[in-house]
């Protein structure tokens, strides 16, 4: 008896898709495409005037719990959210500009917000001594949030930094320094990353033994109240660029300052960002009631080749409502207030001074890219007017 097995051309069919399909699944991996992926969100200077302490003071302690409200979903929908926080925790004693001293409570709020590291070295990190760094740290490690920036000592330093962040599957160091600390000087054994090229470049290359996938610079830098960058700042990111770094975020300023990217053909090799403005902050000064929320996108591929595939960005503005006489902080996501239901919410006079803000900060951003190509970066709600 003759056996022989019958395929129908539906049998057929299906077997030369499920083949093409597995061929093309092993072309695109030989190619380098995979799903390793990383989102990071970066924030401006989280501060606390005196103002801000006199709103947030309740019977039993400090309530933010309105602060990060609105932006919390932007917070959480990336893998890794960094912020600078440009205060201190000294535990009693609270102090608005010009020597920061928060509640821990402000610092709960924003991990609670979402952010999950913060950078420490910037200009007010000695504004409570010796004592004042060193519960910082306490502190932020008791709260278990990654932070770096400051070091009780050398021995700390030299475990802790370069800092590397595992998340899936990429490897990400980060680095933190910042221009000075307002002529006071670290006592020891502290330690402050101030901006020494010399230091700088042994980190760099302390980091590349660790072997990151990418290397990302937070620097506290720049003129204060500036909406264009200096020639230093310049320098110091192509000095950076120039060593291995990708990815170059300032702050500092109070105000933004322009996204630089730069491109080698239609990839994305480095960006800077100039400065991220004001997170959250008691500040008066014209530009200073807001900044931006700037989101990267990166990915590393099966050459284990990392590739930086979007940037965006999104403004906050600080909003002060009046509460049972008490003028009152709330950070605004500007994108969704820019209409008619949000100028009824905030009413005329505060829609305009949002509106004057988005207005000269989207100008200032912007101010780097060419306008006669289309846009890589736009903000998350509303295309960049290119």
């Amino acid at each position: 008896m003759f056996n022989s097995t019958y395929y129908s051309l539906s049998d057929h069919m299906k077997y030369f898709i499920s083949t093409l399909f597995t061929a093309l699944l092993f072309l695109c991996n030989i190619n380098g495409q995979t799903n390793k992926k990383v989102s990071l969100l970066f924030a401006g200077d989280a501060m606390q005037h005196k103002s801000q302490l006199d709103a947030a003071k309740t019977k039993d302690g400090y309530d933010y719990s309105k602060y990060f409200a609105q932006i919390k979903p932007q917070i959480d929908s990336v893998d890794i959210a960094i912020v600078n926080f440009e205060t201190t925790l000294p535990g009693r004693a609270y102090t608005g500009y010009p020597s920061f001293g928060s509640p821990d409570a402000f610092a709960y709020a924003l991990k609670d917000a979402g952010f999950n590291i913060f950078l420490t070295a910037n200009n007010h990190s000695l504004d409570k001594g010796k004592k004042g760094v060193e519960r910082t740290i306490m502190m932020l490690d008791s709260m278990q949030v990654r932070h770096l920036g400051t070091y009780a000592d050398k021995e700390k330093r030299d475990l802790l930094y370069p800092m590397v962040v595992v998340k899936n599957g990429i490897r990400i160091g980060l680095l933190n320094y910042t221009y000075d600390t307002n002529g006071i000087e670290v006592q020891s054994p502290n330690i402050v990353n101030y901006t020494d090229k010399k230091q700088i470049l042994t980190d760099i290359n302390t980091l590349k033994r660790m072997q990151p996938d990418i290397i990302i610079a937070n620097m506290h830098w720049g003129y204060e109240y500036k909406l264009k960058h200096n020639a230093e700042q310049k320098s110091l990111a192509d000095f950076l660029i120039k060593n291995g770094v990708r990815l170059v975020i300032g702050s500092h300023p109070h105000v933004v300052q322009p996204i630089d990217i730069r491109q080698k053909g239609d990839s994305i090799e480095n960006i800077i960002v100039y400065s991220l403005g004001n997170l959250i902050s008691g500040m008066k000064a014209v530009n200073t009631d807001g900044g931006m929320m700037v989101k990267i996108e990166i990915s590393k591929d099966n050459n284990n080749q990392i590739h930086i595939n979007n940037c965006t960005y999104s403004l906050v503005w600080v909003y002060k409502p009046l509460e049972d006489g008490k003028t009152q902080f709330q950070l605004l996501p500007v994108e969704e207030y820019e209409n008619a239901e949000g100028e009824e919410k905030l009413g005329k006079t505060n829609y305009l001074r949002m509106a004057t803000f988005a207005k000269t900060a989207r100008k200032a951003i912007e101010s780097l890219w060419i306008k006669s190509e289309p846009t890589i970066l736009q903000t998350d709600s509303l295309s960049a007017k290119n």
